[in-house]
């Protein structure tokens, strides 16, 4: 089976060095550092578009020179694994992030210093502007001894440099991204199965991991949410030992990765029959998706697209609980830029993943999400998943 699933391919991940560098050229900058760890949902993507490597444990941060050839910095565990898994060869096992209560007489370890310059030598010039991406996620021992190791360079944030190249899918990541809702599917069919009453809501919720796992999985881009009864009302619930009871609204979102991108799925259901009210706003979330998509397409403004969802829902009187931007990018983070809503003028192009999530939160009667991925192509918006949609009562 694996054999048959769809990768990225090492080519590509060449070819993102050189967009990159390309970029960076553009942006007047020498070197650019781009941090990664194991933080849920934003700590590994730069890792992970850079280098297809999974932090854990210890951080790591890709060094991509001008020209030439990126290295991968580790902490000393970690150096074996990204040598054997990351598409960046050129390992250094740098002493700045190392466990300070740790020995590792076996190991070479470089300063941060020293590998700045090793990567400046591979552009054949001393940096003197040098782009950071990650910077919000790093920790404060590591942002200083990052300072010292740039004292007299300027530094700037790389951040939007890095997240712009992944807004347009390759058809490999399309490939990999149309597999990760795949399995989404499968889990949120396994989780539908799994729901009855007394049932709890982590019952369903490993039953549904279960499944994406045996599909392929490596994990979650954000754990997995089961939230039953007044447990739906927070936009994040976290999925608790709540027994599922009858006639209570179920909200359910799963967001598998496979191969460092994403798929998500979100809906709710209920055991029996929902309340005229919850009946009403799954009705309404349902046109209003259908309206975001509909309105998709090349050139569009990401704004008008998210307006179409939104304007649905305001006109049933059910705005105040459209919560945050309902359009946004899916890739190696499962709710990435391009983000669209109402501020957000830009164009929809060719090639963007993008998931139309309608959130209907912090009501009386609790919340719930319809949310779907999709293909943007010259035609308009193809969907990556068929499960059903509707008022979903069991």
């Amino acid at each position: 089976m694996a054999r048959d699933l769809p990768r990225i391919p090492d080519s590509e991940f060449r070819g993102r060095w050189e967009r990159l560098q390309a970029a960076m050229a553009g942006a007047g900058l020498d070197l650019v550092i781009a941090y990664a760890d194991d933080h849920a949902v934003f700590g590994p993507a730069h890792a992970r578009y850079l280098a297809d490597f999974a932090p854990h444990f210890e951080p790591v941060c890709i060094l991509v020179p001008a020209s030439g050839e990126p290295l991968l910095l580790s902490g000393p565990e970690t150096e074996t694994f990204a040598q054997l898994t990351a598409r960046v060869k050129d390992v250094r096992v740098v002493r700045e992030f190392t466990h300070p209560d740790e020995e590792y007489p076996f190991t070479t370890l470089v300063s941060l210093r020293d590998a700045v310059a090793e990567a400046a030598e591979r552009a054949g010039k001393a940096p003197r502007r040098v782009g950071v991406a990650g910077l919000e996620l790093m920790p404060v021992q590591i942002h200083r001894a990052l300072s010292q190791a740039l004292d007299g360079v300027e530094v700037t944030d790389a951040q939007d440099v890095l997240t712009a190249l992944r807004a347009i899918k390759t058809p490999a990541e399309q490939a990999v991204i149309r597999y990760a809702y795949q399995i989404a599917q499968t889990g949120m069919q396994a989780a539908f199965d799994a729901v009855r009453e007394g049932a709890t809501e982590r019952q369903v919720a490993a039953a549904a991991e279960f499944a994406m796992r045996c599909q392929g999985s490596e994990g979650m881009g954000i754990d997995t949410i089961v939230a039953s009864g007044p447990n739906t009302r927070p936009i994040l619930a976290r999925t608790r030992l709540n027994e599922l009871r009858r006639d209570e609204l179920i909200l359910m979102t799963l967001a598998p990765r496979y191969e460092g991108y994403h798929g998500a799925i979100g809906r709710p259901l209920v055991i029996g029959q929902p309340p005229a009210a919850v009946r009403r706003a799954m009705e309404v979330a349902v046109s209003a998706q259908r309206a975001a998509m509909e309105a998709m397409r090349p050139g569009a403004p990401g704004s008008e697209v998210e307006g179409a969802a939104r304007r649905v829902v305001e006109a049933a009187g059910l705005g105040e609980h459209f919560l945050y931007c309902g359009v946004h990018s899916v890739g190696v983070v499962e709710f990435e830029p391009p983000i669209f809503g109402p501020a957000n003028h830009n164009p929809l192009q060719a090639n963007m993943i993008l998931s139309i999530d309608v959130p209907l939160f912090h009501a009386p009667w609790g919340g719930l999400r319809y949310e779907d991925g999709y293909l943007i192509t010259a035609a308009g918006a193809e969907p990556l998943d068929d499960f059903p949609t509707g008022a979903l009562i069991l």
